[in-house]
């Protein structure tokens, strides 16, 4: 029961977040900026609208590679 209430809250601050940005875009208070990353091996493929956004999501990647590292190294002691 507990689980799907926190779904449910986490959906509900997604929607309202959106309906927010969407006002502010609309009054013309904000810039939409956006982008992805594709994490080919060990290569990341970054793709942003602007460069803020893409260095956003380089970070983002860097830190994601070396948590996955520090997970795997960890899991490799702790075994058998």
């Amino acid at each position: 029961m507990l689980a799907l209430i926190i779904v449910l809250v986490g959906m509900l601050l997604i929607v309202l977040s959106i309906i927010g940005r969407s006002e502010e875009i609309e009054r013309g208070e904000k810039r939409v900026e956006g982008g992805g990353v594709i994490i080919v091996g060990p290569l990341p493929i970054v793709i942003g609208t602007s460069q803020r956004a893409a260095l956003a999501l380089i970070i983002l990647a860097l830190v994601l590679f070396v948590v996955v590292v520090a997970t795997f190294i960890l899991l490799a002691r702790w075994t058998p």
